[in-house]
């Protein structure tokens, strides 16, 4: 945030400050500190009766193939966006399941997320590319396309294809 020149709640110009052990834009008016918190995101995991997995080639940037997955909206729950998001990019309905893994997102310096995996069960809808979705293809885990669009589910895919615990 060291791109912040003025508080956002008063217009004051902010100064540095170590604020939780890390240097912080901070206002000596009215106190508020430039806190950077990661956001939310949600992935849902489905197989068919052979055990592949659904993947979605995306139309935004990154490119690639992902788990279908989306960003939690404020004030949503992390299960209805995790239905949402699976209807809105596939087609399909789905009850949610466990959590099958949590990770940190890294792989964009902008946008640092942490990420949700929850298994899912098909319960209705017919599968189709959404808007932001260029295709959906079936993939058995442990073959995924090379250009997946991030890193994390390249892990998740690899730890369900040998049965391991995902960590």
């Amino acid at each position: 945030m060291a791109d912040v020149r003025f508080c956002p709640y008063c217009g004051s110009p902010v100064g540095a400050q170590v604020r939780g052990g890390r240097l912080r834009p901070v206002c000596p008016q009215c106190g508020w500190v430039g806190w950077r918190n990661p956001k939310a995101a949600v992935a849902v995991v489905l197989w068919d009766d052979r055990g592949r997995v659904l993947l979605a080639r995306r139309r935004g940037n990154p490119p690639g193939w992902c788990i279908p997955c989306g960003n939690i909206e404020w004030e949503e729950d992390i299960r209805e966006a995790g239905v949402r998001e699976l209807k809105e990019e596939t087609g399909f309905d789905v009850a949610l399941g466990p959590v099958i893994t949590v990770h940190s997102n890294f792989h964009d310096n902008d946008a640092h997320s942490v990420g949700v995996w929850f298994a899912g069960t098909v319960t209705g809808g017919t599968e189709r590319p959404g808007d932001d979705v260029l295709e959906l293809a079936w993939f058995p885990p442990g073959s995924p396309p090379e250009d997946l669009a991030f890193p994390t589910d390249r892990r998740v895919l690899a730890a369900l294809a040998s049965s391991a615990p995902i960590d």
